[in-house]
């Protein structure tokens, strides 16, 4: 990847993408292989895309502070990035601007319980919906189950007025065989 991503500077191993209002969808989606240092600081992120910085081997550090980092889930992926780089002291000032619970806390140093416990919201959710839907199922299977049973029961009475009729019939026939006789 020769070219320089936009809207970011670039020297030889060095890119940097200082305060240009970058968001997670403005983001570059790689950089280049070799680069050393990138600078993303006093931007509008919010959380680093999985795997970003992966594939650089080169990279000796990225500037990430001022940035407004929501610590959620989407949050995993830089914590443990900034976990495993040697000088951690350099990444003091890259800290959650929320939830409130979290705001101002060293993103390095969060728990993997902290950041997790913010994640729960939507478990909730799918809980509740789900048990909404299979509240919707069972009534409907319960309506499904009562026109069953009014149509077996209809059916009897068919069935019973049938049996009645052929009766009848039979023993008109017998009736009027006997009488032809």
């Amino acid at each position: 990847m020769p070219i320089c991503p936009v809207p970011c500077k670039c020297a030889t191993n060095i890119i940097d993408c200082t305060s240009k209002g970058l968001t997670v969808a403005k983001l570059p989606v790689t950089f280049r292989p070799s680069s050393e240092i990138i600078h993303l600081g006093y931007n509008r992120l919010t959380f680093i895309p999985n795997g970003l910085f992966d594939n650089l081997k080169s990279l000796q550090v990225v500037y990430l502070q001022g940035n407004p980092w929501e610590c959620n889930c989407d949050i995993l992926y830089l914590r443990s990035w900034l976990q495993w780089q040697q000088n951690r002291t350099m990444y003091r000032d890259v800290r959650c601007a929320s939830p409130a619970h979290l705001q101002d806390r060293i993103i390095a140093y969060l728990t993997e319980d902290e950041v997790i416990s913010t994640c729960q919201y939507w478990y909730c959710s799918l809980a509740l919906l789900s048990q909404i839907c299979l509240f919707i199922l069972l009534f409907l299977q319960g309506i499904l189950v009562i026109f069953i049973i009014v149509y077996l029961q209809k059916f009897r009475r068919m069935t019973a007025e049938a049996r009645s009729t052929t009766r009848e019939l039979h023993q008109n026939v017998d009736t009027w065989v006997s009488s032809q006789q």
